[in-house]
C-alpha cells in the first residue's frame, strides 16, 4: 500500500501561471518576422528545463549578431504580456483549499526564485508556500529529480508521500524519479507531449478543484 499522502508540490511556469504560452508565442512570432518557422515539438523540448533546446540556433545570421538587444526586446514584450496575464483557471480555488484539508504544500521549479516570486508575489501566493525549490537551489534542473527530492526533504517528508502538479514531460519525469506520484495538468504548449497513460491527467485543468485532482489520484 502506498503511504498516505501528505503534501502537493507544484511546478510553476505554465502549471499555476501560463507563461509557457505566453513565452512561445512571441519566439514564434519572432521566428515570423524573418521567415522563419517554430515548430512546437521542437520547442517543447525545452519545456521545464533548460539548455535542452536553443531558440536561436533557428535565427538567421543577422540577428544573432544582434542578440543581444533583440533578446533585450523580446524579453520585455514577454514580460509585459505575463504581467497581464491570470492565474490559470481554477488553480487558485485548488491552492487555497490545501491547506485546509489538511495537506502540505511546496513549490518545485526550474525557473530561478527572483523569475517565479515576482509573479507569486503579483498573484499574492508566497504565503501559500512553505518552501520553494528553484534553479538556485540545486545543480540540475528537471527531468533531474534533484528539485523534487529537495521540496520533499525541506517538508521533512518521504516522495512517496507527495504528489506533484506538473504541467511538462521533463517535469514529470522529474518528479516521477524522485519517487512521486505525478497529476499533469497540460497547457496549450504541453498538451500534445507523449506523456504515458499511466500518469493521472486532468484534461479539463483545475476546473475540478481539489477535490477532482485528488481523484485523478484515487484519492477521493
Amino acid at each position: 500500500m502506498a503511504p498516505a499522502l501528505k503534501a502537493l508540490i507544484f511546478d510553476f511556469d505554465g502549471t499555476i501561471l501560463d507563461t509557457e504560452t505566453r513565452e512561445f508565442l512571441h519566439w514564434q512570432q519572432l521566428y515570423q518576422q524573418h521567415g522563419r518557422e517554430l515548430h512546437l515539438h521542437e520547442w517543447q523540448r525545452g519545456v521545464g528545463t533548460w539548455d535542452v533546446f536553443d531558440p536561436w540556433a533557428g535565427l538567421p545570421d543577422h540577428v544573432q549578431a544582434d542578440r543581444q538587444q533583440v533578446h533585450a526586446d523580446l524579453h520585455s514584450r514577454i514580460v509585459s504580456d505575463i504581467s497581464e496575464q491570470d492565474l490559470r483557471p481554477g488553480v487558485r480555488a485548488v491552492l487555497d483549499a490545501v491547506r485546509p484539508a489538511g495537506y502540505r504544500l511546496a513549490l518545485a521549479t526550474s525557473s530561478d526564485r527572483q523569475w517565479v516570486t515576482r509573479w507569486m508575489a503579483q498573484h499574492g501566493l508566497l504565503d501559500h508556500f512553505e518552501t520553494l525549490a528553484t534553479r538556485d537551489d540545486v545543480a540540475r534542473v528537471k527531468p533531474d529529480p534533484e528539485l523534487y527530492l529537495m521540496a520533499a526533504s525541506r517538508l521533512g517528508l518521504h516522495p512517496a508521500e507527495c504528489v506533484a502538479v506538473e504541467d511538462s514531460l521533463n517535469g514529470a519525469t522529474a518528479a516521477v524519479a524522485a519517487g512521486m506520484r505525478v497529476v499533469v495538468v497540460p497547457n496549450d504548449v504541453t498538451r500534445t507531449q507523449p506523456f504515458p497513460p499511466s500518469w493521472a491527467r486532468l484534461e479539463d485543468g483545475y476546473s475540478g478543484g481539489l477535490e477532482g485532482l485528488l481523484r485523478a489520484l484515487g484519492e477521493s
